[in-house]
């Protein structure tokens, strides 16, 4: 079941950024040999749709880093991540890569399953960051918000990469995240309390 890692890991990047998985198999399938997607998931090879979301890609690098408008992007995203997350899921769990050889049958048989465990697991790093970003913003000042943001595409890429290639080292790493965000989550959380607390005994 290793195919499954592999989309579990790329639906949870999918939650950071929605583009970079989608991206990155799509030219992984077309310029190497590490994947080879389904006939039904060819289309994300095409130089049209890649050229798409490497635009897309760009504009969401861009306002995920400006204070404000990280917050409406991060809700408009809330379709767009999981959606992300339902479709690298079943493209990369149905796909021959480098780790699998001969993806489970369940994958390709039950279209729709993979869809929905992507979305469901994309959904999860999605909120943490929608919750997060927003008391992160309050505590620096909105200067915190480049940092988090390029960390966020840091981690989608070094994510996304090893799926493919080592799914269980990906694995390991998706753990590491998630404790990560939660960490910084529970901090932020702190800061503005103690904040909040300083700001009452000032008055």
């Amino acid at each position: 079941m290793i195919e499954v890692l592999t989309g579990l890991v790329l639906a949870s990047a999918a939650g950071l950024n929605a583009y970079i998985p989608l991206l990155g198999l799509g030219l992984l399938s077309r310029f190497t040999e590490l994947v080879a997607l389904p006939d039904g998931w060819a289309w994300l090879e095409n130089t049209w749709v890649l050229v798409i979301l490497g635009v897309l890609l760009a504009i969401e690098m861009l306002v995920d880093k400006v204070p404000a408008l990280d917050t409406v992007n991060d809700v408009l995203h809330t379709v767009i991540r999981p959606a992300s997350g339902g479709l690298v899921f079943a493209a990369g769990a149905s796909s021959e890569t480098v780790a699998v050889t001969d993806p489970a049958a369940f994958v390709s048989s039950q279209n729709w399953w993979p869809f929905v465990i992507g979305i469901l697991v994309a959904l999860v790093p999605h909120l943490l960051k929608m919750i997060s970003r927003p008391v992160l913003n309050a505590v620096t000042g909105g200067a915190g918000a480049a940092v988090a943001s390029t960390a966020e595409d840091v981690g989608a890429v070094t994510l996304t990469v090893p799926a493919v290639i080592v799914p269980v080292l990906a694995l390991l790493l998706l753990v590491g995240l998630v404790v990560w965000l939660s960490l910084r989550l529970r901090r932020a959380l702190r800061k503005r309390e103690a904040a909040r607390l300083a700001a009452r005994a000032s008055v």
